[in-house]
């Protein structure tokens, strides 16, 4: 097999298991190729039972599908229903969010309660919830209510979208894109991509827009948002990362998903005295509950603890054999789980009605027994552990800072009382700093393993560019060191090192999970709010990127920073270059209709290249751009990128 990863414990992990009929998400990938064509270029199409059709790209044979339907119709209705589903994870996530806040309001007995009170007050009042002379219950009860209304609203305007610059919604208001209500563009997306509906490539990515945006200012927003009320606002702390943080001596719990609803009462769970009286009593010094994906980014946000590593290392964590149990909910949960844990000792224990899963045990949870079931899956864990056989858990594991959100950079930068972005924008001003990119996404196995994410990082830091990650994506550069303040020092260019050093930051901010994407549209808004870097979103030296993208909420994500006004490329394809013309849509066409465009490029350093350049037009644009050499990555320095 190729080499898998950058990371070396990803690398131990596959050579121990070679030759032991062993299947990991690498086999399986090599074991596709040669990917289908059609497919890949996304210019298939499914949606009624005449087909499927497929449209050949070189004009020899089927120029429309068997209805019709051009390249364009096609691949607009595959990338449309991508947003509609990438939207749909995310968002309903958000509403499991809303329901548990009612709870924690209605019955504080639940074991959840209101953490960020200011938080609930501020979000109140963008909801339109009073908030004078009224108590925190109270508050809480009608912030749930008003959020949940969001999802079933059918007229009007979602209320979050009232924290983007005025420039920009009226942007949205101009082409009637902004969302009516969460559920409603979704369907609607759905609807207008069925069998003879909408057959207008530039109209159905209007639509698009409309579902994608709602998820980004909506969905997304609400369930960070709530998150922050109930369980704590993030800010700076230390944590570890990677598989060498699972323990020979303790009870190993791994939970892997994305819904805090559940990983928090796990946390409460493990910290039971009569648990950790048991666990002590079958052998174990005590249980050690470590993260993997996004559930990981969350209990690290707010807890400290560890992270075991990002999506393709699930399969890896059962491998070393040291998990007595690990605990899913949705999202991002491979079917290969419970074959694989048969190899091992490991329970695998799904929890959402959601997401079932044939072989796992399921302990049904909701937030009425949320507690009860965390302390009995975690009870089951503690029994496996005499089951436990040999162990192979890799060295390595990283230092890390996590937390940035919008309220961590603010009082990072100007204190508790004159919280401020105006350092954040002086310094990109004076050109200490050239610009911002959001580096986000998942890990695909078509490419090498965090490798993406990693060298596009220390490429933008080097040309001072502050880098600003979520989800597994932030994991990759974690392991890497780049989550360090003294990583500034080692791996940023001058200026930002300096800015670095000053406030006592890494160069790359940490700023949670997927969901929290949200996070960053916020703090794009205040940089505009902030002044001096122009009126809209579209108009800041910004840029997006996800350079190992495999899951369908990375479309939606992408969709609505493009359609906020940012500049986006993804790597490993996209499946939309079937259809040139529709390919030009989303990027020049997007460009001039929402100042905000995507593009795609498999190179990394391509990739660099592509956002470095449109960071300093966007520094011309505002007449910042002053003379600074660039800094050239030659082939001794892309070697030297190896982590």
């Amino acid at each position: 097999m190729p080499r898998a990863s950058v990371d070396e414990s990803v690398n131990h992990i596959l050579a121990g298991v070679a030759g032991q009929n062993i299947e990991t998400v690498w086999d399986r990938s090599l074991q596709q190729n040669p990917r289908c064509g059609f497919g890949e270029l996304g210019i298939c199409c499914r949606t009624c039972n005449m087909g499927p059709c497929r449209i050949d790209p070189f004009g020899d044979g089927a120029r429309t599908g068997v209805c019709g339907a051009t390249a364009e119709v096609i691949v607009a209705r595959n990338f449309g229903r991508m947003i509609a589903a990438g939207a749909a994870a995310h968002s309903d996530h958000g509403r499991d969010v809303a329901h548990a806040l009612l709870l924690a309001a209605r019955h504080p007995e639940s074991g959840y309660s209101v953490k960020d009170v200011n938080k609930l007050r501020t979000v109140a009042r963008t909801l339109g919830v009073t908030v004078d002379n009224r108590s925190t219950t109270e508050i809480a009860i009608e912030v749930a209510e008003k959020a949940l209304a969001v999802f079933g609203q059918q007229e009007g305007e979602i209320p979050f979208i009232r924290r983007a610059p005025e420039a920009r919604q009226a942007i949205w208001r101009r082409l009637n894109v902004v969302p009516r209500g969460i559920d409603r563009e979704i369907v609607e997306m759905m609807h207008r991509t069925t069998m003879g509906t909408d057959q207008d490539h530039s109209n159905i990515m209007l639509q698009g827009t409309r579902a994608a945006l709602s998820d980004g200012w909506g969905g997304s927003m609400i369930a960070t948002e709530l998150q922050d009320i109930l369980f704590g606002t993030p800010s700076p702390i230390r944590g570890q990362v990677n598989l060498g943080l699972l323990s020979e001596r303790d009870v190993n719990i791994v939970v892997h998903g994305h819904e805090p609803v559940l990983s928090e009462m796990l946390v409460l769970a493990v910290r039971d005295q009569e648990l950790l009286n048991l666990a002590r009593s079958k052998g174990a010094n005590g249980i050690n509950l470590v993260g993997i994906c996004c559930t990981a980014n969350e209990i690290l946000l707010r807890h400290g603890l560890p992270i075991a590593g990002n999506v393709l290392q699930q399969e890896l964590a059962v491998i070393t054999g040291a998990v007595e149990a690990m605990i899913v909910d949705v999202q991002c949960i491979m079917p290969s789980l419970p074959e694989l844990c048969k190899c091992r000792h490991t329970h695998l224990i799904t929890t959402s009605p959601k997401g079932r899963i044939p072989g796992a045990i399921h302990h049904a949870f909701s937030e009425e027994n949320a507690l009860q079931t965390a302390k009995e899956i975690v009870q089951e864990a503690i029994l496996n552990f005499s089951n436990r056989g040999n162990v192979d858990i890799p060295d390595e594991r990283m230092d890390l800072i996590a937390g940035f959100s919008h309220e961590a950079i603010l009082y990072m930068l100007g204190g508790r009382f004159r919280g401020s972005y105006l350092p954040l924008n002086d310094n990109i001003i004076n050109g200490r700093i050239r610009g911002v990119a959001g580096v986000v996404g998942c890990c695909n196995p078509k490419v090498v393993h965090d490798q993406g994410h990693v060298e596009l990082v220390k490429e933008l830091i080097a040309n001072d560019i502050l880098v600003v990650q979520t989800g597994c994506s932030a994991i990759a550069c974690a392991k890497a060191g780049l989550m360090v303040p003294e990583s500034a020092e080692q791996f940023a260019g001058k200026g930002l090192a300096e800015v670095c050093r000053t406030v006592g930051m890494p160069p790359v901010l940490h700023s949670g999970s997927c969901v929290d994407n949200s996070r960053i549209l916020i703090a794009l808004s205040e940089m505009v709010r902030t002044g001096g870097l122009g009126r809209d979103i579209s108009d800041l030296p910004v840029a997006g990127a996800a350079p190992e993208w495999m899951s369908e909420k990375a479309i939606a994500i992408g969709q609505y920073f493009v359609a906020s006004g940012v500049f986006t490329v993804f790597g490993v394809g996209l499946p939309v270059r079937g259809s040139q013309e529709f390919y030009r849509h989303l990027s020049e066409e997007h460009e001039a209709m929402l100042g905000g465009m995507w593009a795609v490029e498999p190179d990394i350093h391509q990739m660099a290249t592509l956002i470095i350049d449109h960071i300093n037009k966007k520094r011309k644009a505002l007449g910042i751009d002053k003379g600074k050499e660039r800094v050239l990555f030659d082939m001794e320095m892309r070697r030297d990128l190896a982590v």
